[in-house]
């Protein structure tokens, strides 16, 4: 394992990036009494971020939920459904079955 210096976030743009965005969409919204409420909100986020978030730098695909599902969107099938996390902080779509 390589250590990195101090102070140096490009030299781990990924990590960077992930901690950017898991302090934007959630921890900055949320306030928490205690180390389980904390936990629960990372496993919470952690399962959207993999399953449900579209990303950017893969063509807006999901990293792991989107295994066999359609690549284009059918629009003359089903509505769409919310499936809400965090009380409704964290929020993603997808086409109900027909």
């Amino acid at each position: 394992m390589v250590q990195l210096p101090p102070r140096s976030p490009n030299l781990n743009a990924f990590a960077e990036r992930f901690v950017r965005s898991i302090k934007e969409e959630c921890l900055d919204r949320m306030m928490f009494f205690s180390s389980a409420q904390l936990r629960h909100a990372i496993e919470r986020y952690m399962v959207h971020y993999h399953e449900e978030r579209n990303h950017q730098g893969r063509e807006n695909q999901l990293i792991e939920g989107g295994k066999g599902r359609a690549s284009a969107p059918q629009m003359d099938c089903g509505g769409v459904e919310r499936r809400r996390r965090l009380g409704g902080l964290l929020n993603s779509y997808h086409r109900a079955a027909a």
